[in-house]
């Protein structure tokens, strides 16, 4: 996304202003509009201030199409009430909201609980603004204990720490091992393998090696890795070399469904190898954003001195996330959701967006003209792209012209080695039901004919088509 730019020759000129929008008198301090793009000289009556700001989010999406984003566009209205009441509270001033800082607490047990943590009330966890800040935390932890076992050879020339992970990783792992120094060591793509191989990924292991990140819910194609296996391989890993490779699993999306829908997958702290966990309480924690989770296995995992002590507004408060201020809203929004829905409620609405998911994925190879990759049978999310026998139309133009309909549906290449595979990728969430699955098939149906007769794809900058939303 691009960054905002300053004023542009245009926007000098005044735009109009409806009347009815003064609060008594109709033409009452409406001769000009307000500036766009610096401090307007006089206050504006509140209603005013909100209609202009309102009319223009009118050209946004509507978010409830938007087939390409994880995060949560629908919750109860008491959900919204409870957020309101919060959105003053400062999450750091845990001395002065005490009960919002014991929600927090109480999530992170529950957490810690779900994800079979082998003393629920011995793991160490937080509430971050997404999986982001929760993956760089994870991270952090990770390269802290490899140079606490590394002290008498890091940090010194030739010793670089690295991060062994998928190709397909979200790029906060890029971003982590770029800011904090890390050699990031990508698994590739191969033929049908779209995420990380576990052998591959522990021959890139050595020495200098702080972990593995496994992913349960590629953002590419929504499958689940085999953490399982890459445990055992790293297991082996160690049997031959010495080398103990801790693993952090990132279930930003999966951490929220396997729990409830793959009861016998094993991939959590049930798996001595895994380290951490982060999720997103704003993807299928089914929370407005932006609210994430980072948990480890217990204390020893997060070293001490990661862990900040602030006498704050006259209390002692342990902290380890990157930001400070921020609003309680989320917090409470999550502890309201594990308390209204339970394990039963979260199975139930998982299991009807997977249900939506694997339906509509059907309805969709039913056409001919697209080809699955993945069924939505693991995270809702499937990935297709056009069939061998297609060549009037490509997946860029498939997405171009659903846009037009107001559904948001990202066409993306691959990264190597499978820069040759163009998909599409159809994200279900909660909300999404089956009724609107009804009118995308419908609408989709409507666009075929047109496509079919196209001489050839219409799309000539692929990398300006469209986005690839995480």
């Amino acid at each position: 996304m691009a960054l905002h730019k300053g004023p542009q020759k245009h926007e000098h000129r005044r735009l109009s202003v409806n009347p009815f929008f003064g609060e008594a008198n109709p033409v009452g301090g409406m001769t000009e509009a307000p500036p766009t793009h610096r401090l307007p000289n006089a206050p504006l009556a509140p209603s005013t201030a909100y209609q202009l700001v309102h009319d223009e989010l009118m050209l946004d999406g509507n978010a409830r199409l938007n087939l390409a984003t994880f995060v949560t566009t629908w919750m109860e209205p008491q959900a919204g009430v409870l957020m309101g009441e919060c959105r003053d509270k400062n999450m750091i001033d845990k001395d002065e909201y005490p009960r919002t800082a014991e929600l927090e607490r109480r999530c992170v047990a529950m957490l810690a609980d779900l994800w079979n943590a082998p003393d629920p009330s011995a793991a160490v966890g937080c509430s971050t603004t997404g999986s982001s800040e929760a993956c760089m935390l994870a991270g952090m932890a990770l390269k802290r204990r490899w140079m606490q076992r590394n002290h008498d050879r890091y940090p010194s020339s030739g010793v670089r720490p690295n991060l062994v992970m998928g190709v397909n990783v979200q790029v906060c792992w890029e971003k982590f091992c770029n800011f904090w120094e890390v050699e990031a060591r990508q698994v590739p793509m191969e033929g049908d393998r779209y995420h990380l191989d576990p052998q591959a990924a522990a021959e890139l292991c050595d020495e200098n090696t702080i972990g593995v990140v496994g992913i349960l819910g590629s953002t590419f194609d929504g499958s689940y890795e085999p953490i399982a296996d890459l445990c055992a391989a790293l297991d082996d890993l160690q049997e031959r070399t010495g080398l103990d490779v801790p693993v952090h699993v990132d279930g930003a999306s999966g951490g929220m469904v396997a729990p409830f829908l793959d009861e016998d997958l094993v991939w959590d702290f049930r798996l001595p190898r895994v380290a951490s966990i982060n999720t997103s309480g704003h993807k299928y924690g089914l929370v407005y954003p932006g609210v994430g989770w980072a948990l480890w296995r217990d204390k020893e995992a997060l070293p001490e001195e990661l862990v900040f002590r602030v006498n704050y507004l006259g209390g002692d408060m342990p902290t380890f996330a990157l930001n400070f201020s921020r609003p309680g809203a989320q917090v409470v929004a999550q502890y309201y959701t594990f308390l209204r829905l339970g394990r039963e409620g979260y199975r139930a609405v998982q299991q009807s967006t997977r249900d939506v998911a694997c339906a509509l994925a059907e309805r969709i190879d039913a056409f001919g003209d697209f080809r699955l990759l993945t069924r939505g049978d693991q995270l809702p999310v499937f990935a297709f792209t056009t069939a061998p026998d297609v060549t009037s139309f490509d997946v860029f133009d498939v997405s171009r012209r659903l846009r037009e309909g107001g559904w948001l549906v990202p066409a993306y290449t691959f990264p190597p080695h499978r820069e040759d595979l163009s998909v599409l990728r159809i994200v279900c969430r909660n909300g999404f039901s089956t009724d609107l699955a009804d009118l995308f098939v419908e609408n989709l149906d409507r666009l075929l004919p047109e496509l079919r007769r196209q001489p050839h794809p219409l799309t000539q900058d692929k990398q300006a088509a469209t986005g690839f939303h995480h």
